[in-house]
């Protein structure tokens, strides 16, 4: 009797062991709400940081842009001739070459400088002897270069007649002005210095280019005065 007791107090014993090493321990709770907790927490620092507006980089203001400036009618304009024209040597519609003596200047700042190129139109040349009162040469300037780019200009035309032997005049066309300015000279050592001065602003008729009964020759270096019949813009 006490060995069946003995032998089934054993069998239990054993069964508690087996099953004691056989079950799996169940792992911590919070471990798992540790794990699930983290993606959430991502997303949302994620969804924070998206909502927040992005800075912009503040750039400075641009400069303005410089302003066109014009240059009123009435300016006068003087050009030194680039070739010879005259009264013989010329036809009417023939172009000729010219550059600027004097800068323009708006507020005393140089708006045009010296020694820009210039072209300019024969508007009428008669020789003498082919129409009743003599010989007559007209020109007017057309264009000047501004910044590097010709730029269309109206001027009044320089008119100069020959009436009669020796009798010359000179005016500006366009209101009766007078010519404001014909000097004489040719490059490379003053040549030329028989073209007198006209005198201008208002003066009337002036000297004769040449003396004695010959056609109207201005060579070239000779400086004429235009003025403006337009306002004219240009851009700095």
């Amino acid at each position: 009797m006490r060995s069946r007791l003995m032998a089934l107090s054993l069998a239990v014993v054993l069964s508690l062991f087996h099953f004691a090493c056989t079950s799996k321990p169940t792992p911590p709770a919070s471990d798992d709400s540790t794990s699930s907790s983290a993606p959430a927490n991502t997303t949302a620092s994620n969804m924070s940081e998206s909502s927040q507006p992005r800075r912009r980089e503040e750039k400075p203001a641009p400069a303005p842009a410089p302003q066109p400036i014009v240059i009123p009618a009435g300016t006068a304009l003087t050009v030194r001739l680039g070739s010879a024209v005259g009264s013989k040597i010329s036809q009417p519609g023939q172009s000729f070459s010219a550059s600027l003596s004097d800068p323009v200047q708006i507020n005393g700042a140089n708006v045009i400088p010296a020694g820009a190129t210039a072209s300019g139109t024969v508007v009428d040349a008669k020789p003498l002897g082919r129409f009743a009162g003599g010989a007559s040469l007209s020109l007017k300037l057309t264009s000047i270069n501004v910044n590097g780019q010709p730029v269309t200009i109206a001027t009044s035309s320089v008119v100069q007649t020959a009436k009669g032997k020796g009798k010359r005049t000179a005016v500006m066309a366009g209101g009766g002005a007078a010519l404001g300015a014909l000097i004489g000279g040719l490059a490379g050592g003053g040549k030329g210095a028989g073209i007198g001065a006209l005198a201008g602003g208002g003066a009337g008729t002036g000297g004769a280019a040449f003396t004695g009964n010959k056609d109207i020759v201005l060579p070239a270096e000779s400086a004429l005065t235009f003025t403006l019949s337009q306002p004219l813009t240009v851009n700095p």
